[in-house]
């Protein structure tokens, strides 16, 4: 009895290993992170270059106030990633309204742009639109990669850093209050944007 068991047993494996492997489906085989990247191709003198774009959900970023979390979601925002990125960026919190106030800048990607966001503390619920581009016209040759990436960054700048910035300036302004936002094309040129007097601004840099 136990000897038949033995060869029944020894038959199902052998069977089963011989069977052909079933095709895993395309949405099983594909990573879900991937699924929020983009890819494509881009026509570049001639030829189209290909690109790709990775983007993170908002839920990527935990420190977002409620408020502002829901607003993004309910836009259907995802934040996209510039090819050097090696940790969750594009999301920036810093004092832009005045010294010491609580805000936040976002870049959002959806339906095919993406868009500079700002929050105010005092008023999140209000978002203001300092950018707006086509998600494809901002992605570069960069390095060895044959492949264009997304060269569109963000980043919170001290008025330590601003007034270094302007160093080659004369005369060089005074030293800012609080906060500016360094909009940066990743490894070509940053501008600054300024919230004064109830209104944004550019600030001058050295020619």
């Amino acid at each position: 009895m136990t000897y038949g068991i033995h060869i029944l047993l020894a038959t199902t494996v052998l069977a089963s290993a011989s069977a052909p492997a079933r095709p895993q489906s395309p949405s099983a085989a594909k990573d879900p992170a991937t699924q929020l990247n983009e890819y494509g191709h881009r026509m570049d003198a001639g030829r189209a270059v290909p690109f790709v774009i990775r983007r993170l959900p908002v839920n990527s970023f935990p420190g977002l106030p409620s408020e502002i979390a829901e607003e993004l979601a309910g836009r259907g925002c995802l934040i996209p990633q510039t090819y050097e990125a090696h940790r969750p960026e594009n999301v920036i919190h810093a004092s832009l309204e005045r010294a010491g106030s609580s805000d936040w800048a976002v870049l959002c990607s959806a339906q095919g742009r993406v868009s500079l966001l700002v929050f105010f503390g005092s008023d999140p619920w209000k978002p203001m639109e300092l950018a707006s581009a086509m998600e494809t016209g901002r992605v570069q040759a960069h390095g060895t990669s044959s492949v264009l990436g997304f060269n569109w960054g963000i980043d919170p700048a001290t008025p330590d850093q601003v007034h270094d910035a302007q160093s080659g300036m004369d005369p060089r302004p005074p030293a800012l209050d609080h906060d500016a936002l360094a909009d940066s094309v990743i490894d070509r040129s940053t501008v600054y944007h300024y919230f004064s007097k109830g209104a944004w601004s550019l600030l001058e840099l050295p020619q």
